[in-house]
């Protein structure tokens, strides 16, 4: 019998995980002992703060992020194949959403190995459920373009996208580049597009403002090594 993929969210700050994650969940996740993580030393902290202080020498570690090799997906999976539960922690938010661990996942379904994802926060669910735009219909983008035409260009055709379809578009940067895309969308977007922010989500400094471009100019949050989601509506 093969194992159960169990897909494991995490804490969107360095907050307590009983605190967004269910306890059924972290019930779940207590007994796992293979963990496939982006990064050992977070994930032993994450792990530690959900209540398993005293097994973590037992716990087996896979390695999945950006430097993982294709020829380095298939023994991640190997131990599932062989009737052990997996547990695929992200850094932050849910495995498989702007997240590498999608690869592990569609290996797991490739190889009819059970996936079940477990409770717990995402901030781009959160971002769009907080942000008063179109929930029927959007997009998530993931990272627009780093070079400033290309990022400009980018904004440009997500705007009309949005105008032609009445759809949300989402997405995000790295934090240390969110004041210059703040700026890159108020001062490219129509006035009268909705812009939304959610910064920092579940914290205590949490933000979320959704207001059309011309409200914001002037206005603008120091986002800064903040966690941030980025959405525009075209009314």
């Amino acid at each position: 019998m093969k194992g159960t993929l169990w897909l494991i969210p995490n804490v969107l700050d360095d907050g307590e995980p009983s605190a967004v994650i269910p306890e059924p969940a972290l019930d779940q996740v207590r007994k796992l002992r293979y963990f496939i993580v982006e990064n050992e030393r977070n994930a032993r902290r994450f792990l530690v703060k959900a209540g398993m202080k005293l097994f973590l020498d037992e716990i087996q570690w896979g390695l999945l992020n950006e430097h993982t090799r294709a020829d380095e997906l298939m023994p991640l999976i190997q131990p599932l194949l062989s009737g052990t539960d997996a547990g695929l922690l992200s850094e932050s938010g849910c495995p498989g959403i702007a997240d590498p661990g999608a690869e592990v996942v569609r290996m797991a379904h490739e190889s009819n190995i059970r996936v079940k994802p477990l409770a717990g926060p995402s901030s781009i669910t959160l971002a769009l459920m907080s942000s008063g735009l179109n929930g029927q219909a959007f997009a998530f983008h993931g990272y627009l373009p780093v070079k400033p035409r290309d990022r400009i260009r980018k904004i440009r055709e997500i705007e009309q996208r949005s105008r032609n379809n009445r759809e949300t578009q989402i997405f995000i940067e790295a934090p240390y580049r969110n004041q210059q895309l703040l700026l890159d969308l108020v001062n490219t977007l129509n006035p009268d597009v909705l812009l939304s922010v959610s910064a920092d989500l579940t914290a205590p400094s949490e933000l979320i403002r959704t207001a059309p471009v011309w409200q914001w100019q002037g206005h603008l949050p120091v986002l800064n090594k903040r966690p941030a989601v980025f959405m525009i509506l075209y009314k």
